[in-house]
């Protein structure tokens, strides 16, 4: 596994990158490249960091793990690779997105590398997976490394909007200092629970009048 990280990150993260919890994830997932077809390719494991550096974040939308079809899964939750079709979880979110602020996605089109390039970080709670076995790489380590990315965001950073959808991410964001930033949550936008509270939640619309209340650039959703 290549570990080669964005500046910003790579000193945030230091101490964390030492520890024997990292050090055993990093030879699980080593060997898990070795042995089987991973999700995303090795390259793009780090991809929402990269793309989207620490004092850069102004969102942080948190999934569970990558998609485990071939040709999807590029390092940015939610996000598919560029010309391949947006899954069901992402239509749904561009249906929010539609109905919030009026803006019309392309349905064909599931890449948000420029969400990323713009300060949203989408991060996945375990940035790795097994091909068509989901949660195949849960508790081996990643959820101690993305627990420390959140810490890290919530301790050294201040006004950013961290979107929680489900109860996986809602739990998940328990860490942040919810008198620094601010903190939004909805039902998952999976097909199964989009209904009971994703559809109508704004938060796209929400995340900008805030951004722009502190100052900041809006998101161009």
């Amino acid at each position: 596994m290549n570990t080669d990280i964005e500046k910003s990150w790579e000193i945030a993260l230091s101490e964390y990158f030492k520890t024997s919890s990292f050090l055993d994830l990093v030879k699980f997932v080593k060997d898990e490249y070795k042995t089987f077809i991973v999700y995303p390719q090795q390259k793009d494991i780090f991809n929402a960091f990269n793309l989207t550096p620490l004092d850069k974040v102004k969102v942080v939308i948190i999934g569970q793990d990558p998609y485990h079809n071939p040709d999807q899964a590029h390092g940015l939750c939610f996000s598919v690779k560029e010309n391949i079709k947006p899954p069901p979880s992402l239509r749904n979110i561009y249906k929010e997105i539609a109905t919030d602020i009026g803006v019309d996605k392309d349905i064909t089109d599931g890449f948000l590398e420029n969400w990323a390039k713009q300060g949203v970080l989408l991060i996945n709670s375990v940035l790795t997976v097994r091909k068509k076995t989901p949660g195949s790489h849960v508790k081996k380590g990643w959820e101690g490394f993305t627990d420390e990315v959140i810490k890290q965001i919530s301790d050294n950073t201040n006004n950013v909007v961290f979107l929680l959808w489900g109860n996986y991410a809602k739990k998940k964001g328990l860490i942040v200092d919810r008198n620094k930033h601010l903190v939004l949550e909805a039902a998952h936008p999976s097909p199964f629970s989009a209904y009971n509270g994703f559809f109508g939640c704004k938060h796209f619309s929400e995340t900008n009048k805030y951004l722009k209340s502190k100052g900041f650039d809006e998101i161009v959703w």
